[in-house]
């Protein structure tokens, strides 16, 4: 059973149509790739898995039964947890209290104050969980590498309940050697047992680890396969516009003749 399957889901604003007839399953231990170009329609479905926007039409079921995600809240009450390519994360502040942003721990007795040794310590333990090795989580985050500030938005996520994880293009703004390390913690994200839903619009990086592909355009779902079914060749050449693309380089070939 999946965890979470979109039923064509729909979203119109107005008289415009940002989605159409949307269909989607994430599995427990697999990550589905949803891949589009700006103006796709990425956005749009984020937001509604999300809980940010509700559908205009379709189903929307975790574990199996319909459910009306309200807010944000809604949606992580189900597990599932959005990290953004923004991150959300105040740079000057140290990684471990970025960690518990919003969430503090305090201690039990009064004064009640924040219990920052119980925060380091945690924090510490689950980026060990997910093999990111920091030696010092009192420095601020913004010195951390881009790689590095996905993967420990990534930790937080699972260490606050999450099930399902939604990666708002997380190698977008990263070099190569940085996107190989977002790329290794999705794959253990998966081996862990949780669905990740990896947004992108880098053919390539969606290939390295994704179980399952889904491709928008223009709100519409253009193609869902497997991995066994396609190639990285034939997932570019449908990403950067396939038939249509092939068609405009016969047509321009034919006017230089």
């Amino acid at each position: 059973m999946p965890l979470v399957e979109l039923k064509n889901i729909g979203k119109m604003y107005g008289n415009i149509t940002a989605l159409k007839g949307i269909s989607l399953r994430v599995h427990a231990g697999e990550v589905t790739g949803i891949l589009g170009d700006n103006g796709a329609g990425k956005s749009t479905l984020i937001k509604i898995i999300a809980g940010y926007h509700p559908p205009s039409e379709g189903e929307l079921l975790v574990d199996g039964e319909p459910a009306r995600l309200a807010s944000p809240k809604d949606a992580l009450g189900k597990g599932i947890a959005t990290v953004y390519q923004n991150l959300a994360v105040v740079p000057l502040m140290p990684v471990w209290r970025n960690f518990f942003l919003g969430q503090e721990l305090r201690k039990k007795s009064f004064p009640f104050s924040l219990d920052s040794n119980a925060m380091r310590a945690t924090t510490l333990s689950e980026l060990a969980k997910m093999g990111i090795e920091l030696p010092d989580v009192d420095v601020p985050i913004g010195s951390l590498s881009g790689g590095q500030r996905q993967c420990v938005a990534i930790a937080r996520a699972v260490f606050f309940g999450a099930r399902v994880l939604i990666l708002d293009e997380p190698t977008a703004a990263l070099g190569v050697k940085q996107s190989g390390v977002v790329l290794k913690y999705i794959t253990a994200a998966k081996e862990a047992g949780f669905g990740v839903v990896f947004i992108t619009h880098n053919p390539h990086h969606a290939h390295m680890v994704g179980d399952h592909f889904v491709l928008l355009n223009r709100g519409r779902q253009k193609l869902d396969c497997s991995y066994d079914d396609i190639t990285l060749e034939h997932l570019t050449q449908e990403m950067a516009g396939g038939d249509e693309l092939e068609a405009l380089s016969h047509e321009l070939r034919g006017k230089d003749a």
